[in-house]
């Protein structure tokens, strides 16, 4: 094999765990090619910058919940806490809750939450026969959903290594492969999703053997739910680092795609009422006999959870340049910015690279604004277009 060519843990997984080490390519895997098209340079400067949104990922060490359980005469399902990784994940964790309810007789069902988390498991849960209502005090555009980067990162800020157990692996990797099919699904049909090339910018030439002060362990994510990557050498990519790493992964526009859930949850006859939940006594005088807990950080004073806590992230957006039709991860120098990450939309040139775990201020930091912004300008007024 050439030893440029790696299927390994994404070396673009953001705050993901990143536990695999290179593996040999397996059937059903793509091996990416060396790239031969011009990649457009982002016009990054200050005066295209046209907003800076905040959002606050529910992380928990020991990961997501998503388990069943009683209230009073309620079946109450959880599935919350995805920190980074909720539009990755949810179609999974949504269909293991709906498949929960399912166990009990009734059909109808309420989910508390309109995010990513919720508007996904209220689909699922239509699928099977469920008449749904949403309840949520936010719903789109104004849900943390909304503020996310949003790809394919199913292990960004999810959990915890040391913290990680044999039962909740399986679960991971159960919504992992369920959520990673019914995202291709989508591909090209209007929600916002498409494939996308990505660049990992490396200062130094990705070793074969990078993971080994990694603890032994399996890697979370099985390689048969990424795709190939290739090492490119100096000349071999125009970016002003020695090395990048090409692979190609899956893009979600939130605006689009959580519109897009809201409208197929209205047509397949759902209902979404805006209504504040203050304790369990309100969720027990519902009628729906089946809840789904789909709050994120709400669960830490609904249900009190005090191991959920906020990872704040702030993206800033550069007016849209469609022409720019790939992403990148890294700077130009380990001291031009640290890490920061740009990912295109139509409605604008994401710019991030920020988390502040325990932080649970929506203000904009303007000392991160600037380092992203500044470290951006860098990095592609010194890419080679062409």
């Amino acid at each position: 094999m050439d030893r440029r060519t790696l299927i390994r843990s994404s070396a673009l997984g953001l705050l993901g765990l990143g536990l695999g080490g290179c593996a040999t390519p397996r059937a059903g895997l793509i091996t990416a090619l060396r790239p031969t098209r011009r990649l457009v340079p982002v016009r990054a400067a200050w005066d295209r910058v046209i907003r800076t949104t905040v959002g606050l990922r529910p992380y928990r060490p020991s990961g997501f919940v998503l388990r069943a359980g009683k209230l009073d005469d309620k079946t109450i399902i959880q599935n919350y806490g995805h920190g980074g990784s909720g539009m990755s994940l949810s179609w999974g964790t949504g269909e293991i809750a709906a498949n929960m309810a399912l166990e009990q007789p009734a059909r109808s069902a309420a989910v508390l939450g309109c995010g990513v988390v919720g508007l996904t498991t209220a689909r699922q849960l239509q699928r099977r026969g469920f008449d749904v209502t949403i309840y949520a005090m936010s719903v789109p555009p104004n849900t943390t959903s909304n503020m996310s980067l949003a790809g394919w990162t199913p292990t960004s800020g999810l959990v915890e290594a040391s913290l990680r157990t044999t039962a909740w692996d399986e679960q991971f990797r159960k919504a992992a492969t369920i959520a990673y099919r019914e995202l291709q699904l989508l591909v090209g049909r209007g929600y916002g999703v498409s494939w996308l090339e990505g660049y990992s910018l490396n200062p130094s030439e990705p070793g074969l053997d990078a993971a080994a002060s990694v603890p032994v362990r399996s890697p979370l994510l099985p390689d048969t739910l990424r795709t190939g990557a290739t090492v490119l050498g100096p000349g071999e990519h125009p970016f002003p680092t020695p090395y990048a790493t090409r692979r190609s992964s899956l893009r979600i526009e939130p605006s689009i795609y959580l519109d897009a859930l809201v409208r197929d949850v209205r047509v397949a006859g759902g209902a979404i009422v805006i209504r504040k939940f203050d304790n369990l006594r309100d969720i027990a005088q519902l009628e729906e006999l089946v809840v789904v807990n789909c709050t994120g950080l709400g669960s830490r004073e609904l249900f009190g959870d005090d191991e959920i806590m906020p990872v704040k992230g702030q993206l800033t957006h550069l007016m849209p340049q469609p022409e720019v039709d790939y992403s990148t991860f890294g700077s130009a120098t380990p001291t031009a910015g640290g890490f920061v990450h740009m990912q295109p939309r139509s409605d604008g040139i994401a710019l991030g690279g920020t988390s502040v775990e325990g932080d649970w201020s929506l203000d904009i930091d303007e000392e991160a604004r600037r380092r992203i912004v500044d470290a951006h300008v860098y990095l592609f007024a010194r890419m080679r277009a062409g």
